[in-house]
């Protein structure tokens, strides 16, 4: 998989891609992970990537000609087929897990990083294939969002965690919330393992697992449960809030 990333400010994400897991996918050549600073695109001697708004407002807009010249450079360089080009807005699709394992068996991806108040409209309309938001809230630019993104893409490449099944059991990759986890010591402060995770019995274990799963994501998450399930999620819920 290769993956670049179009950002005015490259050095918020140098650090990020050389530690962990990230770190280890770029080592073996599961991935490459590229940084291609927007400023490096531009003709004036200024090397000038945002301007103001037509039609007025607060906030400076990144320019459209830097980000399809460093686009263009991309495409010629990797000569790959039709990359998706990743765009991380408040406007976008809630990102989600299923569209992380979607992506991941993507061979290219090309994220741009927002800045300021935004992108040109015409970068968003004629480049960008995939626009995605974290949540309903605003960071100060798409370089963090775009790293969530990669990590959560990355992760699921054969070969990167040590053991596959850790990433098959994530929360939402089943539908449902993790269960709990426990490890040593078996009593902490009065507080023990359960029993079942002591007993070596994996079917019942098993059970526990998915009981609990089911369990903590009628309580926290009812809306991600299958509609069959939403009604006693909610009575769970409002069960809880009337103790609080």
């Amino acid at each position: 998989m290769i993956i670049d990333i179009i950002t005015p400010f490259p050095a918020i994400l140098e650090q990020v891609f050389s530690e962990s897991m990230m770190k280890r996918a770029r080592d073996k050549g599961i991935v490459t992970i590229e940084l291609w600073d927007l400023r490096e695109f531009t003709d004036d001697k200024h090397r000038t990537v945002d301007d103001y708004a037509y039609g007025g407002g607060a906030g400076m807009i990144l320019k459209p000609e830097p980000i399809f010249r460093a686009v263009a450079a991309i495409k010629n360089e990797r000569e790959k087929d039709s990359p998706r080009i990743i765009f991380m807005t408040p406007q976008g699709e809630p990102y989600t897990q299923s569209r992380a394992q979607e992506l991941s068996g993507e061979q290219h991806l090309i994220f741009i990083c927002g800045h300021y108040r935004g992108v040109d409209e015409r970068v968003a309309s004629n480049l960008v294939t995939d626009e995605f938001s974290l949540g309903d809230y605003i960071i100060t630019g798409g370089e963090l969002a775009a790293a969530v993104v990669v990590d959560s893409v990355v992760r699921l490449q054969p070969g990167v965690l040590g053991d596959f099944d850790s990433a098959e059991g994530d929360s939402f990759t089943s539908g449902l919330l993790d269960h709990p986890h426990y490890t040593r010591p078996e009593e902490f402060e009065g507080m023990k393992v359960p029993e079942v995770l002591l007993s070596g019995h994996h079917a019942n274990i098993e059970a526990w697992r998915k009981e609990q799963a089911l369990k903590r994501t009628k309580e926290r998450r009812p809306d991600i449960l299958p509609p069959e399930n939403r009604q006693a999620g909610s009575a769970v819920q409002k069960s809880k809030k009337r103790k609080q």
